[in-house]
């Protein structure tokens, strides 16, 4: 009786450690702190540099046709006017010449946050595709 509850024992033992030592469970994968999901991708029209080539430019304009108009010191004042007016329309006509579209990716990413990614291209991801940030950048997966 001593010899089969030993036997039952042995058996026992030898076959949970075979199983604790073959069935392992391995442990998840740790998930990517910079990968995300696209919620959005869409374009964006941006301003560009003004300067002075375009203040410059925009009063002389602005003087010259400032000093069509009235006589005297009127003349004068129009004329100072016309300058900085023309300054101002100059400058903002260059940032509208200058303009660029971008292409801006809204991504949650793995933590929860949301975060926004910009590039002239337009991007080979669309909405719902995993990606991983590098940086300012983006990767499909």
């Amino acid at each position: 009786m001593k010899r089969i509850l030993l036997v039952t024992l042995l058996c026992s033992a030898a076959t949970a450690g075979f199983a604790g030592e073959h069935m392992k469970v391995s442990a998840p994968a740790a998930l990517c702190a910079s990968c995300g999901t696209v919620q959005d991708v869409h374009a964006e029209k941006r301003k560009g540099q003004g300067g002075a080539a375009g203040i410059v430019g925009g009063a002389v304009l602005g003087g010259l046709l400032g000093h069509q108009i009235g006589g005297g010191s009127g003349r004068t004042l129009a004329t100072v006017g016309g300058a900085a007016a023309g300054g101002y329309v100059g400058n903002e006509v260059q940032k509208n010449v200058n303009s660029k579209t971008v292409w801006v990716t809204t991504v949650r990413m793995s933590d929860g946050s949301v975060r926004s990614f910009e590039q002239e291209s337009r991007p080979a991801w669309t909405a719902g595709m995993r990606v991983r940030s590098s940086g300012r950048s983006l990767h499909k997966l």
